[in-house]
C-alpha cells in the first residue's frame, strides 16, 4: 500500500500541467543503496499528483544512458536545459541522502528547465525507522513547491504577434528563395494524413514572405524529412505525448549542399490526438526559426 499525497490539487483543462523527472538521490556512504529506493518511492507518490506528469523512471535511464548521462543527483542548472531536451521534462528532482549522528537527511532541489530556478526541500529522520513516511513528507513539499510556483519554471512565453515581429526583422531585405516543405509524420503505427509539424514550418515561412510551392523541382531550397508522435504517459485525465523531427535541407543554389537538423518537444492535454499535435506543432515552431538561417545562406 502506497500512501497517497495530504492535499488535492485540481487541474483544468486549460491548466499548464507540468512534466517532472526524479533523478536517484546522491547517498553518502554511511546509506549507500538507499537512493535508488527513495527516487523510486518518490516518483511513485508524485505521480498521484494530477497537476504532474512524471517521466518513467525506465524512459529516463534509457534516454540519458544513450547521452552518457548518469542519473545521479549531480544535475545542476547549468546542465538542466540539455537534459530536460533529452528527457522532454520542465523540473528536475534531484537530491542527497546523508547522516548527521543518529538522524537522516533527505535534501531534495528542485531546477526549472526554462529558467534555471532552484528550489530546495528538507526532511528528516531517524535511523531506523521506515522510508516511506518521510518520502512521503517531502513528496508532499516537492508536489507543493512545483505546482504552486509553476510560473517560476517556465521562461515567459512570447506571444506569436511578437514571434512574428522578430522573425520579421530578421529576414528583413533579404531575398527569399521558394520553398518545397515534405515531412511526413506518424502517430504510433497511424499515418497521419495533416501533418502538423510540416504546417506549422509552411504557415512560419509564409507568414515571413517565403514563397512556397508544391513542387520540389521549381523550389530554390528543399526541406524533407520526418516527424513522429507516441504517447508519453497517462495520468487521470490527463494524456502527455512526445515528438520528434529530423529535417533535412537542399540548397539548389549551392549545389543540392544539404543542412540537417531535429528537435523533441513534449505537451500534455485531455485528447491524445491533440497532445500529439501539440507536441509536433511545438517542435515545428521551434525547429524553424534554426531553418530559417540555413535557408538564407
Amino acid at each position: 500500500f502506497l500512501p497517497t499525497l495530504a492535499f488535492p490539487i485540481l487541474v483544468r483543462a486549460t491548466d499548464e500541467v507540468l512534466s517532472v523527472a526524479v533523478f536517484d538521490f546522491f547517498a553518502a556512504p554511511e546509506v549507500e543503496g538507499k537512493g535508488e529506493d527513495v527516487s523510486t518511492l518518490l516518483t511513485t507518490l508524485l505521480s498521484t499528483d494530477p497537476g504532474l506528469i512524471l517521466v518513467e523512471r525506465a524512459e529516463l535511464s534509457k534516454v540519458l544512458g544513450e547521452f552518457e548521462v548518469g542519473l545521479s543527483g549531480t544535475i545542476d542548472p547549468q546542465s538542466a536545459a540539455k537534459v530536460g531536451h533529452l528527457t522532454g521534462a520542465d523540473v528536475l528532482i534531484t537530491g542527497r541522502m546523508f547522516r548527521t549522528g543518529d538522524e537522516i537527511f533527505l535534501a531534495a532541489k528542485t531546477i526549472g528547465v526554462e529558467t534555471g530556478r532552484v528550489f530546495g526541500e528538507l526532511t528528516k529522520f531517524k535511523e531506523g525507522e521506515p522510508l516511506s513516511d518521510p518520502v512521503t513528507e517531502l513528496a508532499e513539499k516537492l508536489a507543493k513547491r512545483v505546482t504552486e510556483n509553476g510560473a517560476s519554471f517556465r521562461a515567459a512565453s512570447e506571444t506569436p504577434e511578437a514571434r512574428l515581429v522578430r522573425l520579421k526583422k530578421a529576414v528583413e531585405g533579404k531575398k527569399l528563395p521558394a520553398v518545397y516543405v515534405s515531412i511526413p509524420e506518424q502517430h504510433l503505427s497511424r499515418q497521419v494524413p495533416d501533418p502538423a509539424a510540416q504546417t506549422e514550418i509552411q504557415k512560419t515561412l509564409q507568414d515571413l514572405g517565403f514563397p512556397l510551392v508544391d513542387k520540389e523541382s521549381v523550389a530554390e531550397a528543399v526541406i524533407s524529412g520526418e516527424a513522429f508522435s507516441e504517447l508519453g504517459a497517462r495520468h487521470a485525465n490527463i494524456v502527455s505525448c512526445r515528438a520528434r523531427i529530423e529535417v533535412v535541407i537542399k540548397l539548389k543554389a549551392k549545389g543540392d549542399q544539404i543542412h540537417v537538423d531535429r528537435e523533441t518537444s513534449v505537451a500534455a492535454d485531455l485528447s491524445e490526438n491533440i497532445a500529439a499535435k501539440s507536441a509536433l506543432q511545438r517542435a515545428g515552431s521551434e525547429l524553424v526559426e534554426r531553418l530559417i538561417p540555413a535557408i538564407l545562406e
